[in-house]
């Protein structure tokens, strides 16, 4: 079975989704980890990442892959090493947009999870599971909150890590985030037309999991 989450940033999907994977007792697939993970290898490669003939090419030269493990959280594994803290860096989030919006890129990421998505049931998490990469998926979510609720979530979960913030950059860098998913050509953020819309404005992560845990075995 496989599960979707889609929505914006700061919307709550891959805490949530992680917790619903666990109390499934499925795996967890966050997409977003695997384009930051190749954002990591452009990086560190210094390929030019408005080369979209490169980041394919690259793209193809690289395995990336989420490890599942009972009671640890996921590791996310690029070319074997385990990357699961450089992924989180702030100039690696700054540039996924870059590998995100190139069409071939997302064409190689879009195999890897459809792969992914036979290996065993999962719930994952993403801009476009449910229109693109599962779109016969059992179960569709759209997750989605307030602007100013998101943004509050992103600056509590940024200084809980002991960041400094600037509130002003973040909501226009999230804002920008926000543009930049709806309006790209390929995959853009939207609601699947069989997708369950969830208003996480006024929901803790607890009752958005249980409201969807609820829906999933309704049946």
């Amino acid at each position: 079975m496989v599960i979707t989450i889609d929505g914006p940033a700061g919307a709550g999907k891959s805490t949530i989704a992680k917790l619903l994977a666990k109390r499934l007792g499925f795996a967890f697939m966050d997409t977003g980890a695997m384009y930051r993970a190749l954002t990591v290898k452009a990086m560190r490669c210094q390929v030019r990442l408005e080369d979209a003939d490169a980041l394919v090419s690259l793209a193809k030269n690289t395995h990336i892959d989420l490890l599942n493990e009972p009671g640890k959280p996921l590791k996310v594994l690029l070319d074997g090493e385990d990357v699961s803290e450089a992924i989180r860096s702030v100039d690696v989030t700054n540039n996924t947009f870059y590998i995100a919006r190139t069409p071939g890129v997302r064409h190689v990421m879009v195999e890897w999870q459809q792969k992914m998505g036979l290996r065993q049931s999962m719930v994952g998490d993403g801009r476009d599971l449910g229109t693109v990469v599962f779109p016969k998926a059992e179960y569709k979510f759209f997750l989605d909150a307030d602007f100013k609720v998101r943004c509050r979530r992103r600056i509590d979960e940024m200084r809980a890590k002991g960041q400094d913030v600037d509130e002003e950059a973040l909501a226009k860098d999230l804002a920008e985030r926000d543009h930049q998913d709806t309006s790209r050509k390929v995959g853009p953020l939207k609601q699947a037309d069989d997708a369950i819309r969830v208003d996480s404005t006024n929901m803790s992560i607890d009752e958005a999991v249980d409201f969807m845990f609820l829906r999933i075995h309704q049946k």
